[in-house]
């Protein structure tokens, strides 16, 4: 097994995960400047209207993906297993799982907080900071796989 001190995969995840908190809550916030308020969550499991619990799980499951694969094409390890199917599957492992906590997360949210609206820059915070945990996470767990994986 390849050593790879723990502490440079921890702290190549924070880095991900900062700049993906800034690029993607800046993106959020052109798309919800004009308006005078964000619904954080609406209804239990369904989204009708646009809020920022629900392009925040399509955001994770997508940055996720991207995330993952960004990470297994970047890490130089002697005997790293092929991007199929063994990258590719745990890609989508990354994607469902983080999928699925923010899911919860926020039928939680609504179950026991009920609808709140937030004001645009709110709303850019709370996406860019998802962003940056699913960012963190994927690199992070991808990372420690593969090194795992290798050989």
């Amino acid at each position: 097994m390849n050593k790879v001190n723990p502490e440079k995969l921890i702290h190549g995840a924070i880095v991900t995960g900062i700049i993906n908190a800034a690029v993607n809550g800046i993106i959020n916030w052109f798309q919800v400047s004009g308006k005078p308020e964000i619904m954080l969550t609406v209804d239990s499991i369904s989204n009708k209207e646009h809020t920022v619990m629900g392009g925040a799980i399509i955001l994770a499951f997508v940055l996720s993906v991207i995330i993952t694969s960004i990470g297994f094409f970047t890490m130089k390890l002697p005997g790293k297993p092929q991007y199929f199917p063994t990258a590719f599957f745990l890609t989508f492992r990354n994607a469902f799982f983080l999928f699925g906590v923010f899911v919860t997360l926020a039928i939680l949210w609504q179950r026991f907080v009920g609808s709140v609206s937030v004001s645009p820059v709110m709303a850019a915070i709370i996406v860019g900071a998802i962003a940056g945990i699913v960012a963190g996470v994927s690199d992070y767990l991808t990372k420690k796989e593969l090194v795992a994986l290798s050989h």
